[in-house]
């Protein structure tokens, strides 16, 4: 479950060659021109905030793969490999979803992630660690853990929230670029549109505020992890859910995924605000008190 992560660094990247693109072609000169025009600089934020954050969406297989070299199965070559999609095919008709593509990749660490676009154009891969460490029950449980990420539609509305918080980035990071610029210029200077205290302060408070913006979303993510759980429960069976998240629990190590990826590992790994998982402990909790 990298997805979170991957998703973040892909957002941040997006906006920030967006904001340097539109400066290049004359955007931040026409919403200064006569001052800061707060309702244009306002739809402005909203088109490259949503759009942003809907690009990262639709990059996300693509980085996913790219960042772990997940191979996909296309035609199995063990019994590990047909099991696997015989199993993340039959939950995804269980979970009313189409069959994501399934694919393994190289890490010694347990772990898996889900992602993908939409409910019926998604990417389950797991790490050969997960493979190696797990019984076909642990595996089975995670497994159903990524697929009712899918099917609960996790993604896109992390993508709606995501472009909400790109919009509210871009509009202060830009006000306050103006309110820093106009306080560097001199009363007497006589230039046309921002100046150099304007670009700076711009790309570093967007760089600042967007990172702020990533705690509301780790809260989120958060909140869905219960959710998850529980749907792979429901597709694997509780005990075997369970178990799954005490092996997590019980051989936790530190993670070989690339930094910008480790937030988003099935084992965590990111503390305090920007941590996007529930402590192990807290969600086997939460499904031992279930019904």
């Amino acid at each position: 479950m990298k997805r979170i992560g991957l998703f973040l660094l892909t957002n941040i990247a997006i906006m920030l060659v967006l904001s340097v693109v539109a400066s290049l072609l004359g955007g931040d000169r026409f919403l200064t021109q006569n001052g800061l025009n707060l309702g244009s600089l306002l739809i402005f934020s909203a088109v490259f905030g949503m759009g942003g954050s809907f690009i990262s969406l639709a990059m996300s297989k693509w980085m996913a793969k790219r960042s772990t070299g997940a191979v996909v199965i296309e035609q199995p070559k063990s019994a590990a490999e047909a099991w696997l999609l015989a199993t993340v095919e039959r939950q995804a008709r269980a979970a009313g979803i189409g069959m994501p593509e399934v694919a393994v990749y190289d890490a010694p660490e347990i772990n898996a992630f889900a992602t993908g676009m939409s409910k019926n154009s998604a990417l389950v891969a797991v790490s050969t660690g997960l493979l190696r460490s797990m019984s076909q029950d642990e595996t089975e449980a995670v497994l159903g853990h990524e697929i009712a990420h899918i099917a609960n539609g996790d993604m896109v509305t992390l993508t709606l929230i995501q472009g909400v918080l790109n919009t509210f980035v871009i509009f202060l990071s830009k006000v306050i670029g103006y309110a820093v610029d106009s306080a560097l210029k001199r009363g007497d200077d006589e230039r046309s549109g921002p100046g150099i205290g304007y670009f700076v302060t711009s790309m570093v408070m967007q760089i600042v505020l967007g990172f702020a913006a990533s705690i509301v979303v780790a809260w989120f993510s958060r909140r869905r992890e219960f959710a998850a759980d529980a749907g792979g429960a429901h597709l694997a069976g509780k005990r075997k859910m369970i178990a799954a998240l005490a092996k997590l629990k019980a051989q936790h190590e530190p993670s070989s995924l690339p930094q910008g990826m480790q937030a988003m590992g099935i084992s965590g790994g990111v503390k305090s605000l920007f941590m996007t998982h529930p402590p192990l402990e807290e969600r086997i909790a939460r499904l031992q008190a279930s019904a």
